[in-house]
């Protein structure tokens, strides 16, 4: 053994050597000697959580690595307590088998190298510091900065904005350009033939004017706004109907019903209707439905009750619906009014009990409010109202979100969901088992069913049809045929024809998991849209949970493997499931928006998946249904008169952020004559969150958790808010672009609308921004108008 090795061995070598030749005694060597200690506290922590972890991994069969690492940090915390050189060699060595590993485990993709090796590098920095010390400022300096300039350099081409020549447009804006319906359109198309701002000016969108609404509370200020003739309409989370100067933003009224609101509450509009060959009051009048289930018309210019409509003015939409517990049935959407027929569906409390309030669809007449027909679908050829001391049958699907119609065919598209309680099913209907998680067509004058699609055959995860379907004329086989686009939770996209609801693109059934819990059963298949691109089919795996360190991916790695997980459609059980896509989607109520000019479909989509386990009875002890409409995450609800209560929640890791590597969020564009993905990219960065709720700051481009939809234009403009990121976005739908953007107060989890108005004749741009608590979004009562400047 030579001096040199020897003395590399001896305790005090450590001590000696970060002090050069030991004649050093400043304050910076003596710093750097007294951490030895602190670094192998730390490492040895590590060592023991990785080999404690790693262990419990292998028992459920996972990856020996991190019992591996656990090993070789434990022995370089060993040396380095000694002060023995052999402490930097082992840790080096480790680092360089991790890479190799995280290369081969990974695929190359660079969030999972992220998760795998960015934690182990930096804490390498602080082992190897006697060598960084020995290297000098020289060369560790240069290689810092270099670092850095990269990483800058990257989040700048990931975040800049880009200027496009404007090359025309195919459109032309003559005439009023407003915003009458939900959707713009009557079939939701979220498009807008306003064609001043385009690809070459909307970099110069500035805040033109901001309205506050006073109202911060529910789960968010979902609203989309109406713009007819020369006024903005809105409403808020407890359905106060403001009414704005479209110029200015300035308030002409406002009205209150004085609504007792339950807590998580939205609404997402208000609706417009002109009464035919009438004139003064009331003959154009804005028809909204309240949180604590009532329906109401107020005259459009003044903003003063409709008498004439219903009960004085007022119809009470829990009539022969029987019990209705506090927070258990309200309307979330708004009416939508086709051939003469407000359509009204509500929605229903999940998962508390069986028998919950109806999901009855109901028609009544816009002009006065009469009841028009029901859509009871346990009693689906009887349309009026229940005989005296009956009601509408209880615990049947509903329809929360908002839906279309189509006054030349004479229906009305209706996104359903599932009766109640969502992940227990055996005590369903045959009427509920045959129209849950579907579009339904119903004549708008009868209430008549005339066709319907199912998207998932007896859903035992709260996968509701939850989007607007979309309606467009599409060119197939040498014909237009008359379409409707459905997305859907489960990430798929069906076409149907929307006179018969007969696929436009292939739709096959699979066979999917099974194995249901005691006393369920499952659908052996399910329907796939294979004739349009899947947002997304993602098979989990354990190579594919993450985290911000080893550490916390070690505990999403061990959660995976004790839990079920066999793709698409793994059904509930006492042991934890791994669903995926989770219940926020997929598509969300956010839905599409389509250029039909250029047959552009725009989706922006979450990948958040869902951990969920059934408890049975006996273990769940005397849950009961809430009495105040809000259940707590993490806490089981009762799914009372079934044989389980249920705890499900997002699939997160201790530092509270998803178990799956990014992107969370995403927006891509699908050419509806091809049929393919024209562009997809993560939408939102990391700036406005980050581990236990934090705002990192950092806008890491890793797509975020989104909720609201897409505007499209007729200049080929793509408007976005949606993201827990505070901003609104437009992109170039071809190419996907990035053009602007523009900070918001909070989240702007909305779909945004554009008018051009009539005083000025400049475009709009609008959103609200309000925030959303289950995105943990600060709530906020802004909306927002954006405008190019005025000419001078």
């Amino acid at each position: 053994m030579t001096p040199s090795e020897n003395a590399s061995r001896r305790p005090g070598y450590w001590s000696s050597w970060l002090q050069g030749n030991g004649s050093d005694t400043s304050s910076g060597g003596w710093r750097v000697d007294r951490s030895r200690p602190l670094l192998a506290a730390v490492l040895g922590l590590i060592a023991a959580a990785l080999v404690a972890g790693g262990i419990w991994l292998l028992t459920l069969g996972g990856s020996p690595y991190y019992l591996l690492a656990g090993l070789a940090v434990g022995g370089s915390a060993y040396f380095v307590a000694r002060g023995d050189r052999r402490g930097i060699w082992l840790y080096l060595l480790m680092l360089v088998a991790t890479a190799v590993w995280a290369l081969w485990e990974s695929g190359g993709n660079g969030w999972g190298l992220q998760a795998r090796l960015l934690a182990p590098a930096v804490l390498g920095l602080w082992v190897a510091a006697p060598w960084l010390r020995e290297l000098g400022a020289k060369v560790t300096i240069p290689a810092a900065v270099v670092l850095i300039a990269a990483v800058a350099a990257w989040l700048y081409d990931a975040n800049r904005t880009q200027d496009l020549p404007y090359g025309g447009s195919p459109t032309s804006a003559e005439g009023p350009v407003e915003w009458v319906h939900y959707g713009n359109d009557l079939g939701g198309s979220r498009y807008s033939r306003a064609d001043q701002i385009n690809a070459g000016n909307v970099a110069g969108l500035e805040k033109a004017w901001t309205y506050r609404t006073g109202v911060k509370m529910g789960l968010g200020f979902e609203a989309t706004p109406l713009m007819v003739g020369d006024t903005l309409y809105l409403c808020t989370q407890n359905n106060i109907v403001i009414a704005l100067d479209p110029e200015t933003g300035q308030r002409r009224w406002q009205y209150d019903p004085k609504v007792n609101a339950p807590p998580g509450t939205v609404c997402r509009g208000v609706a417009y209707y002109k009464v035919p060959d009438a004139a003064g009051a009331c003959a154009e009048r804005i028809i909204f439905a309240t949180t604590d289930a009532r329906m109401m018309a107020l005259d459009s210019r003044s903003g003063e009750v409709c008498t004439g409509f219903g009960n004085a003015g007022t119809i009470d939409l829990k009539k022969n619906m029987g019990e209705v517990r506090f927070g258990y049935y309200y309307v979330s959407s708004a009416p939508t009014i086709v051939n003469g027929i407000v359509v009204i569906g509500g929605w229903v409390m999940d998962n508390q009990e069986v028998g919950e309030p109806s999901g009855v669809i109901r028609g009544f007449n816009a002009t006065d409010g009469k009841f028009a027909w029901a859509w009871d679908m346990d009693r689906p050829d009887f349309h009026g109202e229940p005989e005296e001391g009956q009601t509408y049958s209880r615990g049947t699907p509903n329809s929360w979100a908002p839906m279309s119609g189509d006054e030349a065919l004479g229906l009305v598209y209706v996104p359903t969901g599932n009766s109640t309680p969502d992940y227990w099913g055996a005590h369903r209907s045959p009427n509920s088992e045959k129209y849950s998680s579907s579009v339904v067509a119903l004549d708008s004058q009868t209430g008549q069913v005339r066709w319907h699609f199912q998207t998932v055959h007896h859903d035992l995860w709260d996968y509701d049809v939850p989007a607007q379907p979309t309606l467009i004329d599409l060119p197939i086989d040498g014909a237009t045929v008359p379409a409707l686009i459905q997305p859907t939770k489960q990430g798929q996209i069906y076409v149907l024809d929307r006179r018969t609801g007969t696929p436009l693109t292939e739709v096959v059934e699979k066979p999917v998991p099974q194995g249901p819990a005691a006393g369920d059963f499952l659908s052996p298949t399910q329907p796939f849209s294979v004739g349009m691109p899947s947002f997304d089919d993602t098979v989990l795996s354990e190579k594919l949970m993450w985290g911000a360190t080893p550490l916390d991916q070690l505990w999403c790695r061990i959660r995976f493997k004790g839990a079920r997980h066999d793709g698409p459609y793994t059904p509930p059980g006492v042991k934890p499931t791994v669903f995926y896509p989770g219940t926020l989607g997929g598509v969300d109520w956010g839905g599409v928006s389509i250029d039909p000019q250029r047959r552009l479909l725009v989706v922006n989509w979450n990948r958040v998946p869902i951990y969920m386990r059934l408890v049975p009875r006996a273990e769940a002890g005397d849950i009961q249904p809430t009495e105040t409409g809000m259940v707590h995450m993490g806490d089981p609800t009762a799914q009372a008169g079934t044989p389980f209560a249920v705890l499900n929640e997002p699939f997160l890791s201790p530092l509270d952020m998803p178990c799956t590597q990014p992107p969370f969020g995403m927006i891509g564009v699908v050419d509806l004559d091809s049929r393919k993905l024209l562009w997809q990219k993560p939408l939102g960065t990391s700036a406005d969150s980050g581990p236990m709720g934090f705002r990192s700051t950092l806008p890491l481009p890793m797509g975020v958790p989104n909720t609201g939809g897409t505007l499209s234009t007729g200049t080929g403009l793509i408007f976005i808010g949606a993201t827990q990121e505070r901003l609104i976005r437009a992109f170039d739908s071809r190419t996907g672009k990035l053009l602007w953007k523009a900070p918001l107060p909070t989240g702007g989890h909305a779909t945004p609308m554009t008018y051009v108005s009539p005083r000025s004749g400049r475009q709009f741009i609008v959103i609200a921004a309000g925030g959303n608590a289950s995105l943990r979004s600060p709530a906020e009562d802004y909306v927002i108008a954006y405008a190019l400047p005025k000419a001078r």
